[in-house]
């Protein structure tokens, strides 16, 4: 769902595995089994899953490194690098002097090494490779597509086979040899219209997910989707409950609901966890969006609860609850109608909630976003549905000490 801010923004069960499930067993996180009665039972929903942009590190000035001094490192399960392209029915590099060539310094470097200019990789890459040395369970996976980038995705679509070979082979390029531990797909939208529109049918999507499985065999293959639970809407346009067999995880983007690309209003949080008295459009929260893929046969323990760290507003504002009329999106750092936690926290504080997440209005600017709060109450959703964790676009949104991620749990 990224809408325009730079791209936008489970384990595998076995019959037994889901029999045993289904009979109340809990499934150990991470694991490919059921848990026997006599096991120590895991909570569900330890994944915490972090997506780090590619392109943070220009003028965001958000590198590796920062992952480990916020404190986010020691939280995460799993990081999702975003993104690499799709073109030409291939997996593609995003942007090479960002992932491997660019030098740092000493001070920015995890370790705190600089990079020499004779070594084979530098970048994002190996910063991300010293990360891993620092937090040995830690997962990476290689994230591709994305708002701007998706359009590629038909074309792959005609050769699923080809298109996982030319994935494995750039995510498991020597170079990087012990970097990725997996693959993820953000597919914006199957069958349906995101930045362009796509017309593959509504099988594609389950085609080049079992490509992939097929073809990272004992690697992790996930994929972003559609939080669009409406009748006939974008979760409906793809077969997402027959390709939920192919993946470890689902990243349901239960945020971007709503924002100032409607210029006028009405002012509604882009992220609610439930309905409430006003919403500008039904279905268009976290519990349908979880709803519908629970009923459609995609296991809980397959879904991940999706937080952004950010918030989307607007401006020309006079009413400060919800559903008021506006004049356009309010200013952001990067972009208009959008803008990171961690600036919102003091620019705009939160002093109201609604549908289980949080707005503001300041002077006439109104914004809606996640607090540690709210975010607590979102856990106890996540824990209550049994779903398998959590995720979230993105941690350059959150403080210098993580406050966000820190109220995952």
């Amino acid at each position: 769902m990224h809408i325009p801010h730079g791209s936008r923004p489970r384990t595998f069960l076995s019959a037994a595995a889901a029999a045993a499930l289904t009979a109340g067993l809990l499934a150990g996180a991470g694991t490919a089994t059921a848990v026997s009665p006599t096991s120590p039972q895991v909570q569900a929903g330890s994944k915490v899953v972090g997506y780090f942009t590619e392109w943070g590190t220009y003028d965001r000035k958000y590198f590796v490194k920062n992952i480990e001094t916020s404190g986010s490192a020691a939280k995460l399960t799993h990081i999702n690098y975003a993104f690499g392209n799709v073109t030409g029915g291939k997996c593609a590099m995003g942007d090479s002097y960002a992932a491997t060539d660019r030098a740092y310094t000493a001070a920015e470097s995890v370790d705190g090494t600089a990079d020499t200019w004779d070594q084979p990789l530098r970048g994002n890459f190996n910063q991300l490779l010293k990360l891993k040395k620092k937090h040995p369970n830690l997962k990476i996976l290689w994230s591709f597509g994305g708002w701007t980038w998706s359009g590629g995705f038909g074309e792959a679509a005609k050769n699923p086979a080809a298109f996982a070979q030319s994935c494995y082979d750039l995510v498991e390029n020597s170079k990087w040899a012990g970097l990725f531990d997996g693959i993820d797909i953000d597919w914006e939208y199957p069958n349906a219209c995101g930045n362009t529109c796509d017309s593959s049918g509504r099988e594609a999507f389950r085609d080049v997910l079992a490509a992939l499985r097929a073809k990272f065999a004992g690697k992790l293959v996930t994929a972003a989707i559609s939080a669009d639970a409406t009748s006939g809407g974008k979760i409906d346009a793809a077969d997402y409950a027959g390709a939920a067999q192919y993946v470890d995880w689902y990243n349901p983007m239960t945020y971007d609901y709503f924002g100032a690309w409607d210029a006028k209003g009405p002012t509604a949080p882009h992220s609610p966890l439930n309905s409430y008295s006003g919403i500008p459009k039904a279905d268009f929260n976290t519990s349908a969006t979880i709803a519908k893929l629970k009923g459609l046969g995609v296991p809980a323990s397959k879904l991940l609860l999706g937080i952004g760290f950010y918030g989307r507003g607007w401006t020309g504002v006079t009413q400060a609850a919800p559903g008021g009329t506006a004049t356009g999106p309010a200013a952001g750092t990067y972009e208009q109608g959008i803008e990171d936690y961690k600036v919102l926290k003091t620019k705009c504080p939160a002093n109201g909630t609604v549908g289980g997440t949080a707005y503001a209005k300041c002077g006439g600017d109104w914004w809606s976003y996640d607090t540690p709060a709210t975010i607590a109450t979102k856990m106890a959703y996540k824990n209550q549905q049994g779903l398998g964790g959590t995720f979230f676009w993105e941690l350059s949104g959150d403080t210098a000490n993580g406050e966000l991620i820190k109220s995952i749990g």
